[in-house]
């Protein structure tokens, strides 16, 4: 049985098969922003697990794989955001990890040598689809790093 979707001029298109859907970890401590972020990731066709704490995320990080995960800069404390991050990229399925805030001027301060700034997520109310194309290119980073990663073994 085929399931389909409604697309936006009415047609039905076979819906994504979930297995084909890039799974997003957000872990942030203030509600407004995760359901926000939630909101807009699955309108953009993610599958998105959520996480009001560091450990709950590292608890969704044993138990799925996922493709990128985001962490508020400071969720819990300075650290929590980027320990984290450092956490999910030492699991085997090598997620796409960012840092996110709201200000810039956090994401300036909260920048180590460990996190690159093609590595932080700036989120503002105005401007959705450059959050949207950076979480892209996130993905599609991380997926052409493991195709050079299987060629690299492969020869």
């Amino acid at each position: 049985m085929q399931v389909f979707s409604q697309s936006l001029w009415g047609q039905n298109v076979p819906a994504p098969h979930a297995r084909n859907v890039a799974r997003v970890l957000l872990a942030d401590a203030d509600l407004a922003s995760r359901l926000t972020l939630r909101t807009l990731l699955g309108a953009a066709g993610y599958a998105v697990d959520e996480a009001a704490t560091a450990s709950e995320a590292v608890a969704h990080l044993d138990a799925q794989e996922y493709q990128l995960v985001l962490a508020d800069l400071r969720s819990e404390s300075d650290e929590s955001g980027p320990r984290l991050l450092a956490y999910a990229r030492q699991k085997e399925f090598r997620p796409a990890t960012a840092l996110i805030s709201s200000k810039l001027s956090e994401l300036d301060a909260g920048i180590s040598d460990d996190f690159s700034a093609e590595s932080v997520v700036r989120m503002t109310n105005e401007n959705v689809s450059y959050l949207l194309a950076r979480v892209a290119e996130l993905i599609s980073h991380r997926a052409d790093r493991r195709i050079m990663q299987s060629l690299r073994r492969a020869s």
